[in-house]
């Protein structure tokens, strides 16, 4: 009985490493303001690129322009965590993990 769960103990920690992996090399990618602010993010919540559409920098919209990017990287935050929780839900059991989920 102990083996039996010590194979299922390191089958779902197998199954844990390989999700992620999965989600190091995973990329989401969020936009604002119909497209006018495109960030790319990677499923380790680290911001790869902004992409800001030239007709939305306007000096006298600084304000608008900062709310668009902070939106969209919310939005990307959101998606890598949406990632993080289908790919390791099932293995974790639905259990939220600190820092993955």
């Amino acid at each position: 009985m102990n083996r039996d769960l010590m194979r299922q103990a390191q089958k779902l920690q197998a199954q844990f490493a390989r999700a992620q992996e999965e989600l190091e090399k995973a990329t989401v990618e969020a936009s604002a303001g119909g497209g006018a602010v495109v960030v790319k993010m990677s499923g380790q919540h680290k911001l790869l690129s902004v992409k800001i559409s030239p007709e939305v920098i306007n000096p006298q919209e600084a304000e608008l322009l900062e709310d668009l990017v902070l939106t969209a990287v919310n939005e990307a935050i959101k998606k890598v965590q949406e990632m993080a929780a289908s790919r390791l839900g099932p293995i974790t059991g639905g259990f939220k993990v600190p820092g993955l989920m």
